[in-house]
């Protein structure tokens, strides 16, 4: 009887032992319900359920911030988003929905400072086409001006990420992205701007090349030329607004200080934003032809876990396969494309982006579609 006790006390030990392990190896990646009938029911004005489980920022279709409805004449709404209806292209693509999310916290860098509240500050859309498994890389910039197919109202197309008594943040959001690009997201996955850090000091720098030195404030100054940047620094390059110039070369002064001749850069705006955000998702994905080892991919999943939120369908053998498949793939060879658009000033005196094409259109010119 002793040694029965024994033995049971060992196995019990080592189950535990194991439990442990598998915990801390196996990555607890927080997920969000995902239906892709909602989704569409959602663009067709439906009202769905939704999970007392979904940790989606949470509002009705009532609560909405006064600074996230626009102003518009009924009268102008037709002629403004004429081209967001488009034709229903999902069948000649897989779709990924990657959206960058600027929820702020008080560990967040001192130079963005806190702000309550989250927005989908990224948006971007990897289409793999079924005919050849081409990859394209489309981003929806976050002031694109939509009609919310949930509230009916007239926002930016990030104000729609929100959960409410339509569906959660997630399946709102692909709602929208499925009545102006015709695309039937298939699968869902969410970063916030901290997490974007980590997972570039858990790769060691991201590679940023720049014709001329820029810097903002306090916040990055990267040199001329190509540089590898931490977390931090790439983080504030890719959301800077106020980003200058140096003119001529570097000088300091006698005490060492930099003394040399900056001047505000020309061209700032929500598309050169989309541009930043898309060469460091590229030079990202380049990283994955270094994973050689073990301890490499681990400290990459450890980085992912505590980061990104995915949805309830993309299991993690399904996406790690699904990275693998990408190891020794030429990044430089994705297509990175801008849904078209142009500026429009509101009566309330708000900046937008409106489509000067329809979706459909848009990839039948850019060759991704026969």
């Amino acid at each position: 009887m002793k040694n029965r006790n024994i033995l049971l006390g060992i196995v019990i030990i080592a189950i535990s032992v194991g439990g442990v392990l598998i915990y801390n190896l196996i990555p607890q990646f927080e997920t969000t319900e995902f239906d892709q009938e909602s989704i569409i029911q959602i663009s067709e004005g439906a009202t769905t359920t939704i999970s007392s489980s979904d940790t989606s920022p949470s509002t009705t279709t009532t609560d909405v911030f006064d600074e996230e409805l626009i102003d518009i004449q009924p009268s102008e709404i037709q002629t403004i988003l004429a081209n967001n209806s488009t034709n229903d292209i999902s069948e000649y693509f897989e779709t990924y929905l990657l959206v960058g999310s600027d929820k702020r916290s008080k560990d967040s860098s001192l130079s963005r400072g806190f702000v309550p509240g989250q927005r989908a500050d990224v948006i971007i859309l990897a289409l793999i086409s079924n005919e050849d498994e081409s990859v394209s890389l489309v981003s929806l910039p976050r002031d694109l001006l939509i009609k919310n197919p949930c509230t009916d109202e007239i926002q930016r197309i990030n104000s729609t990420f929100q959960k409410n008594d339509c569906g959660n943040a997630a399946e709102n959001l692909s709602a929208t992205i499925l009545n102006v690009t015709g695309l039937l997201v298939d699968n869902f996955a969410l970063f916030t701007f901290e997490g974007f850090e980590k997972i570039i000091d858990a790769l060691n720098g991201v590679e940023i090349c720049l014709q001329k030195a820029q810097r903002e404030g306090y916040s990055f100054e990267l040199n001329a030329g190509c540089q590898i940047a931490k977390g931090s620094v790439a983080l504030n390059w890719v959301v800077s607004r106020n980003t200058e110039i140096m003119v001529g070369e570097k000088i300091l002064d006698e005490n060492g200080n930099d003394a040399s001749t900056w001047e505000p850069m020309t061209g700032i705006s929500d598309l050169y934003r989309v541009k930043k955000q898309q060469e460091i998702v590229i030079s990202l994905l380049n990283r994955l032809n270094e994973f050689n080892s073990y301890t490499d991919l681990y400290n990459l999943i450890k980085a992912l876990e505590l980061t990104f939120t995915i949805d309830e369908n993309l299991t993690i053998p399904n996406a790690t396969q699904l990275l693998w498949g990408y190891r020794n793939f030429n990044f430089a060879e994705v297509t990175k494309l801008t849904v078209p658009t142009q500026p429009y000033r509101t009566q309330d005196g708000k900046e937008v982006l409106v489509l000067t094409e329809n979706f459909y259109n848009f990839i039948i010119s850019q060759d991704l579609l026969d």
